[in-house]
């Protein structure tokens, strides 16, 4: 068995030792994360500092710049497999961050399963069928109520429309009676009609009299225009 595999069993043979927590875990990836990318500017400034001393000593020294390039070689080899644990505890570190983030959510869902088993123990379906029932019944208790007030009321309405009417008609010529009482007629004049002048014999005489006539029928009529102009001002 190799010591690695030995150094990983020993390690967990203990039984003494708590697992960590995943914060812990995330805390020591990310210090290896940190210290793995030093190394690795580290090495890329190594590599730089080799090609620079391989391009000095050229072909004039040709030992010390195969050496550099050896060097070189070396660190890039470092380099590629620094890039290779990085990425390998990258990955690691996004699987650790989802486990976690999934127990979290796991724990919260259990949490609140556990606070609705407790509510819904002290609900009793049977009591929640008739309290909806309950409810249904006195919507509509209130709806009767709502239209039975929303209905015109009638107190009185039985009565025969011709008989109101007849009624109306009757008090309406009781007041223009009482009206038409009260209306005051002109006066008569008290002053003496004028004399008839004297009449002419013949045919003067006859057309005095026609016209004398004429003009009595006109004040006559023109007397009752006014009185009826009176009276229509009256009714209006």
């Amino acid at each position: 068995m190799s010591k690695l595999g030995k150094f990983f069993k020993g390690g967990g043979s203990s039984k003494s030792r708590a697992a960590p927590s995943p914060q812990e875990a995330l805390a020591r990836l990310r210090e290896t994360e940190e210290m793995l990318s030093k190394k690795q500017e580290y090495l890329e400034n190594r590599i730089q500092r080799e090609v620079a001393l391989a391009k000095k000593h050229g072909t004039q020294n040709k030992r010390a710049a195969l050496q550099a390039l050896k060097r070189k070689k070396r660190f890039e080899k470092q380099l590629t497999q620094i890039d290779g644990t990085l990425s390998t505890i990258e990955f690691q570190r996004e699987a650790l961050e989802n486990s976690h983030t999934n127990t979290e959510v796991l724990r919260n869902m259990g949490f609140a399963a556990k606070a609705m088993k407790a509510v819904h123990e002290n609900m009793d379906l049977d009591k929640i069928d008739d309290l909806m029932q309950e409810i249904t019944e006195q919507q509509d208790i209130a709806q009767e109520i709502s239209e039975a007030f929303s209905q015109r009321v009638g107190f009185g309405d039985d009565f025969d429309e011709d008989e109101l009417m007849a009624e109306l008609e009757e008090l309406e010529q009781e007041e223009l009676n009482k009206k038409m009482t009260n209306i005051r007629l002109p006066n008569v004049p008290s002053s003496s009609l004028p004399t008839q002048p004297a009449r002419m014999p013949g045919r003067m005489s006859g057309t005095s009299s026609t016209a004398h006539r004429s003009r009595a029928a006109s004040s006559k009529r023109a007397e009752e225009d006014d009185d009826i102009k009176q009276l229509a001002a009256w009714a209006t």
